[in-house]
């Protein structure tokens, strides 16, 4: 457990291998949760997002001359399709 100090302008520092093991670089965000015995800090992990288009290709399956339907997509009924002999 680490101490952190407050300055006069109310900035604390995190130590350098905190922020390393938690993967903080500058403009990194942590949420202040105020509990009843204390505060408790959290690293707001933003989600990246990305243009659909370019994971376009990414998913590929044999063309059978019939429409694809979700299923054929899916990890778990291709598993079920392959022990089931069927193509």
């Amino acid at each position: 457990m680490s101490t952190l100090l407050v300055s006069s302008k109310g900035q604390i520092v995190l130590p350098a291998a905190l922020r390393r093991r938690l993967g903080m670089g500058p403009g990194a965000r942590i949420e202040v949760l105020e509990e009843a015995d204390g505060l408790k800090l959290r690293v707001v992990r933003s989600v990246a997002t990305t243009d659909v288009t370019g994971m376009a290709g990414m998913v590929k399956a044999p063309a059978r001359g019939v429409p694809r339907r979700l299923e054929d997509f899916d990890p778990a009924t291709l598993l079920t399709r392959s022990r089931r002999g069927k193509p």
